[in-house]
């Protein structure tokens, strides 16, 4: 079975130790590839090489920059099946969605080949005659990328796209889970013309990586997307180095659906939202209110929308919902559906849970379920399920939806649909999370900031806002 390196300084190595750890097939338990495990050393080592490399990588010109990321573009679309049947070995979603994962993923490297070349400065009336004031943007420095096991090749390329646009290098520690998708990525990025220590790659475990990370003064800005618990513990210990931070972190997505929706539009927003890579996204709508007029005709169109979708292995034929990604997010869906059904919820629709992996490692899967009757005593109502449930709960008036969909310490996206365009506009100016779409299940694109408020981060990625996260703005006063 192949052995993954580690890419350190421009070569592939192993980690001191030789050891290895598994990377597991979600939808059978199965070992489909190890992983080179790096620790502390080899973490200082990647720092060394980031730290050495961005004295050239700093100043080259950003156009030789946005060479590289253009090329890199064209190699992620050249490769795209190679590299979404990897994704759908070690992550589990249908290779249909690998393969658009993909494309988003190459994205990030089209757009910000441009916004390499686009990176301004100004100048300012003084209030003095013989003074010229003037301001700069530069590269903030070494970036430590910490990315999910759930868009295991989205989530790479949009930290490091705009790292790289901006002059920065890169340490990237990738999910355990799958680390193989990076490495493709990063053998793509060596062909792209990639110079030596601008991108690291060390896979291992999270806190002897992270801490190494954190502590060093050469780390000048952590970019992390994960849970709410991990990203305040890390806040935490980027603050005695005072690092750059950039949070992506969980969420309790709202969907509302008035009275005056298209009704066949909001069923297929509910259906991208909610059951893309089975409902583990961030972005995952967590609570469906609907209008109480509607609410049952939604429902009956609903389940019987989910009755057209398969549930299986992300590489059979017409497969839509892949596997949860292991045994323990399979217990927490199974407790979260079990606790709401306990405390007088209805199920509406699905619920079967099945184990058919080889081993325990894997092959969790959970269909699509609807549950009704859902109130705030139930865990569904007020914690990221990140799974394929869909809980419905009612409303009479707008005043009272947005009340209740901003009840939540999280803030990263929401929905509505509707009609009306100044209904769309009051509730969306209304709505306390950073991204929101209006009657639109898939808001996420290149050129426009993703990001949260309250408890779901810090800072945005991507378009110009992306960029702006790896810069730092200097000010220069000159007398004449």
């Amino acid at each position: 079975m192949k052995g993954h390196r580690l890419y350190i300084d421009g070569e592939w190595v192993l980690s001191d130790s030789e050891a290895f750890f598994d990377v597991v097939n979600p939808s059978t338990g199965l070992v489909i590839g190890r992983m080179s495990k790096a620790g502390a050393d080899e973490t200082k080592r990647a720092i060394d090489a980031a730290a050495e490399a961005y004295k050239k990588w700093s100043v080259t010109p950003p156009n030789e920059r946005g060479a590289i990321l253009r090329r890199a573009y064209e190699l992620l679309m050249e490769n795209k099946r190679e590299i979404a049947e990897a994704m759908t070995l070690e992550q589990g979603k249908p290779l249909k969605e690998a393969e658009g994962e993909v494309a988003y993923a190459a994205s990030f490297f089209e757009w910000y080949a441009e916004e390499a070349k686009r990176i301004y400065g100004e100048t300012i009336p003084s209030w003095y005659m013989n003074k010229r004031i003037m301001v700069l943007r530069q590269p903030i420095g070494v970036v430590a990328a910490i990315t999910p096991w759930n868009f295991p090749a989205a989530m790479v390329t949009r930290k490091i796209a705009p790292a790289l646009a901006a002059g920065c290098t890169v340490v990237l520690k990738p999910a355990t889970q799958t680390p193989i998708t990076a490495v493709r990525i990063m053998a793509l990025l060596e062909q792209a013309g990639l110079p030596k220590g601008v991108v690291n790659l060390v896979a291992g475990p999270a806190n002897d990586i992270g801490e190494a990370l954190m502590k060093d003064t050469r780390v000048k800005k952590l970019t992390f997307t994960g849970s709410t618990e991990v990203g305040k513990l890390l806040m935490q210990q980027a603050a005695s180095t005072v690092k750059k931070v950039s949070l992506e972190l969980g969420g309790h997505a709202p969907m509302v659906v008035f009275e005056d929706a298209d009704l066949d539009k909001a069923v297929e927003g509910a259906i991208a939202t909610k059951l893309r890579n089975c409902g583990q996204t961030c972005i995952s709508t967590n609570r469906f209110y609907i209008q109480e007029s509607i609410s049952q005709e939604f429902i009956k169109r609903l389940a019987e929308r989910l009755k057209t979708m398969k549930l299986g292995d992300g590489f059979e034929e017409d497969t839509d919902i892949g596997p949860l990604i292991d045994n323990k997010s399979y217990l927490k869906v199974k407790h979260h559906i079990e606790d709401a059904l306990k405390k007088g919820a209805v199920l509406e629709y699905g619920g079967g849970l099945k184990h058919v992996g080889a081993t325990e490692n894997g092959g969790y899967f959970i269909e699509p379920t609807i549950i009704s009757g859902i109130c705030k005593d139930m865990i569904i109502s007020t914690e990221e399920t990140f799974g394929p449930v869909i809980p419905i709960l009612t409303f009479k008036t707008e005043e009272e939806v947005i009340l209740a969909a901003n009840d939540t310490n999280y803030g990263l996206a929401a929905y509505l649909f509707t009609e009306s365009l100044a209904r769309s506009m009051r509730v969306s100016e209304a709505l306390e999370f950073g991204i929101i779409g209006v009657n639109d299940g898939r808001p996420s694109t290149a050129q426009a900031p993703f990001g949260g408020m309250k408890e779901s981060g810090i800072g945005r990625e991507g378009g110009k806002y992306g960029l702006e996260e790896f810069l730092e703005t200097k000010f220069i006063s000159m007398a004449l």
